[in-house]
């Protein structure tokens, strides 16, 4: 869907909540129903149109493009040249990844050691990689999509399993909203398959409270970070106690998910 498709599909959206019929939008604007229904069928609006249709029926033109941008579709992933240019530099790392948790450069700013001039700095360079697009006043909108993840093995994920995961597993994870689950199963290959369904689903699940809860105060959020794992595996030191001529019909698969506060 191109960005006009987008733009009138969430304008139609808005209207329908606010109650607004064709019938109603027409008499605001001065039109016939049968144009407007024409227009919208069409996708076909100009900006001063669009405007003067929100202004007309009360619906905030920012919230219409907002959205829009919000649903555009992204890729899931950077290129490796991308993450390689990120690797380079762990404070545009730590500045990318800010971005990804919708950080605004005051948030950055007051939490790490980070000039306001350096920031800015980092996210010209971000906006060079197309990581995020940078807007007026230092605001910026994201190029990658709610499902994001880095590449399978590549230099950002290797470096966190390096370096971030024993971190990471070193806490408690005994806080309110924290929990660390490890649980084996053995079961057949479709039914790995649906538990990664699942695992997948939790995850877009957490990608829209997110996006949800980015309209609260930042003092009523904190940081969390889902870490999610799921292998044919087993402890190297059990499979060292296997008898010589034990061998699994099937492999022992590990599920482990953990939350814990960032």
């Amino acid at each position: 869907m191109s960005s006009p498709e987008l733009l009138i599909s969430v304008l139609r959206s808005e209207l329908r909540a606010a109650g607004v019929t064709y019938k109603m939008l027409a008499e605001q604007i001065g039109m016939s129903e049968s144009s407007v229904k024409r227009m919208f069928g069409q996708k076909d609006m100009s900006l001063s149109r669009l405007a003067q249709i929100c202004k007309a029926s009360g619906v905030a033109m920012e919230d219409v493009l907002r959205q829009a941008a919000d649903v555009t579709p992204h890729s899931d992933t950077l290129t490796l040249a991308q993450e390689k240019s990120l690797m380079a530099e762990p404070k545009l790392l730590l500045v990318a990844i800010c971005c990804l948790g919708h950080w605004t450069l005051e948030q950055i700013v007051e939490t790490y050691s980070l000039s306001q001039a350096e920031c800015i700095l980092h996210l010209i360079a971000l906006d060079k990689l197309e990581l995020i697009e940078l807007r007026p006043n230092n605001r910026y909108r994201l190029n990658v999509s709610a499902a994001f993840h880095w590449r399978p093995d590549g230099p950002v994920q290797q470096y966190f399993r390096e370096h971030v995961v024993s971190d990471y597993f070193n806490g408690r994870f005994d806080q309110v909203g924290e929990t660390l689950l490890c649980v084996p199963a053995r079961v057949s290959i479709h039914s790995a398959q649906e538990v990664v369904q699942k695992i997948q689903q939790l995850v877009a699940e957490l990608a829209r409270l997110h996006q949800d809860d980015r309209k609260l105060q930042p003092e009523d959020r904190d940081g969390f970070t889902l870490l999610v794992g799921f292998r044919s595996w087993e402890f190297s030191t059990f499979t060292a106690l296997r008898r010589p001529e034990a061998k699994p019909e099937l492999p022992v698969l590990t599920h482990q998910i953990s939350t814990k506060k960032r």
